[in-house]
């Protein structure tokens, strides 16, 4: 190369420089901004898609104004890949866009909104022949024809809704109407002939109006979630506060429960619906469903047993009474239950399910089934319950738990199961009941991949008034 030709060279790319100078600043300004935008949606672990389609939107756009620029095109002058990128980049950045206006509500009717989507595919295709096959004059005409149309619908949609008060559709519209304005006449007279572009300076303010919208719509939601999550940790205070603590110190019965709901509230419960004189009434529940609902059901079992004190030596009767208190008041969902009433003068448990998993008792080292199921509860008038009647010996242990512990899945989607129950049960003999509850738990736990279910047990030891000094009632909520 000879020396004039390096100050040609020289020259132009100087003056290439100082004419994309303030595109090249706006584009790594556009950029910075968009790439913050899609940081900040990662950092916050909630996927904000107004956020990502804001960010993308303007990460695309400062992109853009950089491959467009002369300057760019003096760096690889001999490049196949350069002039279809640069070409098909214009077709790109109405995708984002387009996804943008769908998240944050402003496609208000059928019109604009079949305008946008037909923009989008549109140029999504135009794009992908645009790599593969080069640029032509043909697809920069449709191009410019839909975007002509996309943005008329736009603006027509926000000039005749009625005036209203949402401050984030105010602000869009002025932003908006403004880039329109600006992109319109770009686009209207590239058809014919060449102009100083100035579509830059109305997207400059309208990404302004949109980053606005974004970071706005983004607090408000994170100011809502921790209202969300206050009020959820007044409502897991008031379901705790409905659950007895522990059971009384007892001459003959020792028990102890573990509750690990799935959530900050639950559809489990568990109360003592007797716990005096020698006598132990022990109900566990199940809630279909998780959460707020279910929690909210439990509550309901709660009352419904409490109303059927009268009849807590006849399980069959209590349960019968609590399904008719129940019956059409819980919106569809249903309810198991299983309730066990041990009278320490007869040694003698009687015990009745409603849809529920059965009891174990352990006795000498093997696992026992107590089994006597009705229908669940809540969901048919005409359900009927009958008695499992057994005597109990000293050192008998009694499990009561809930589905979450037999549907506890592992990596391989195995179910815990029975088997497993009854194995840990198993392995607890010679402890405590609080100790075979931790026990129970920590199995269960160490199995499953991953909490899907609430988690309730309780374990109930029969012992001799002899053996009272040694026992005492321990409760546990997770």
């Amino acid at each position: 190369m000879s020396l004039a030709d390096a100050t040609i060279t020289a020259q132009d790319v100087l003056q290439a420089f100082h004419t994309d100078a303030p595109n090249l600043f706006l584009g790594a300004a556009f950029v910075t901004v968009g790439l913050i935008a899609i940081a900040f949606s990662a950092l916050r672990r909630r996927r904000d898609l107004l956020l990502i389609y804001f960010g993308t939107f303007a990460v695309l756009y400062g992109m853009r104004l950089w491959v467009q620029a002369n300057l760019l095109g003096l760096v690889v002058p001999h490049s196949i890949f350069y002039p279809r990128f640069r070409v098909a980049i214009n077709y790109l950045v109405p995708i984002p866009f387009v996804l943008y206006f769908r998240s944050a509500g402003f496609l208000l009717n059928r019109a604009s909104a079949v305008a946008a989507y037909v923009l989008a595919v549109v140029d999504g295709a135009l794009a992908v022949v645009t790599f593969a096959f080069g640029p032509k004059d043909l697809y920069k005409s449709i191009n410019a024809v839909l975007v002509i149309f996309a943005l008329a619908a736009l603006i027509v949609q926000f000039i005749r809704r009625p005036p209203q008060h949402d401050q984030d559709f105010l602000v869009v519209r002025r932003g908006l109407l403004t880039f329109a304005a600006f992109a319109l006449w770009d686009n209207i007279t590239g058809l014919y002939f060449r102009t100083w572009k100035i579509e830059i300076v109305g997207f400059t303010i309208f990404l302004a109006c949109l980053g606005y919208v974004a970071a706005r719509r983004t607090l408000q939601r994170d100011q809502q979630l921790s209202e969300i999550q206050k009020e959820l940790e007044v409502a897991r205070r008031i379901q705790l506060s409905i659950l007895p603590a522990e059971f009384p110190i007892s001459a003959h019965f020792n028990v102890a429960v573990r509750y690990v709901p799935m959530t900050s509230v639950a559809g489990d419960f568990y109360d003592y619906v007797v716990a005096q004189n020698g006598r132990a009434g022990l109900l566990i529940a199940d809630v279909s469903g998780h959460g707020v609902p279910a929690a909210l059901i439990a509550s309901m079992v709660k009352l419904a047993a409490a109303s059927q004190r009268d009849t807590a030596s006849d399980p069959s009767q209590f349960l019968l009474g609590m399904n008719a208190v129940l019956y059409g008041n819980t919106q569809s969902q249903f309810v198991t239950a299983a309730y066990v009433y041990l009278d320490s003068s007869a040694r003698e448990l009687r015990y009745s399910a409603a849809g529920h998993p059965p009891m174990l008792l352990l006795r000498n080292g093997a696992i026992v089934e107590v089994e006597e199921n009705g229908l669940m509860l809540a969901a048919f008038n005409f359900a009927t319950f009958s008695n499992a009647t057994r005597r109990v010996e000293e050192g008998d242990r009694l499990l009561l738990y809930t589905e979450g512990l037999l549907e506890a899945a592992n990596a391989a989607g195995e179910f815990f199961g029975r088997d497993a129950l009854s194995e840990a049960l198993k392995q607890t003999r010679g402890s405590s009941s609080a100790d075979a509850a931790d026990l129970i738990l920590s199995s269960v736990q160490k199995w499953s991949a991953s909490q899907e279910d609430d988690l309730t047990l309780i374990v109930c030891d029969f012992a001799s008034s002899a053996d009272a000094g040694s026992f005492s009632g321990a409760s546990m909520h997770g």
